[in-house]
């Protein structure tokens, strides 16, 4: 089963410049809860973008086109149809963590989006694709105010492909 988790500033962002737009510790907190122990799936941007590379404690998957490219502790996949063979047809959870492009290709597939949503808009170069309320619907919500650890007001919401 393909997944996508994702934090998503009111206007659609998600990054700018190969980097997190905001720092609001509960969504981190939230990120490693969900993922660990599970497959997640990023393009190689993504993956350079991460400061101390692979994620522990998970299976990591990088697309990247580059079949000469090796990233230490990590699976390398060069397509979109190689993801959605390998991944999702399996019963367990896999993580699309990013980027905007690879988001924009699994969202077809993915049967499930942890969605933090940043209730403040942003400068940006990279933004999530409009999700369609005729096809998703909303499992769960929280909601939170801006606090010493977060920033900006943000809101946790489950959403389940119908």
């Amino acid at each position: 089963m393909i997944s996508i988790i994702v934090a998503v500033a009111e206007n659609g962002a998600i990054g700018k410049d190969n980097d997190l737009i905001w720092h609001l510790s509960d969504d981190l907190k939230r990120f490693k809860a969900l993922t660990t122990g599970h497959t997640i799936v990023m393009g190689r941007k993504t993956y350079e973008s991460l400061p101390k590379g692979a994620l522990p404690n998970r299976t990591n998957v990088v697309l990247t086109a580059n079949t000469e490219v090796h990233f230490p502790n990590c699976t390398l996949v060069h397509s979109i149809d190689e993801i959605i063979k390998t991944y999702g047809d399996r019963p367990e959870e896999h993580f699309v963590i990013g980027g905007g492009r690879l988001y924009e290709a699994l969202l077809p597939f993915a049967e499930k989006i942890y969605l933090t949503k940043v209730h403040q808009s942003f400068d940006a170069d990279v933004f999530f694709p409009e999700i369609d309320e005729a096809i998703w619907k909303e499992e769960s919500r929280e909601d939170f105010l801006a606090s010493e650890k977060n920033e900006y007001a943000y809101s946790f919401i489950n959403l389940l492909r119908k």
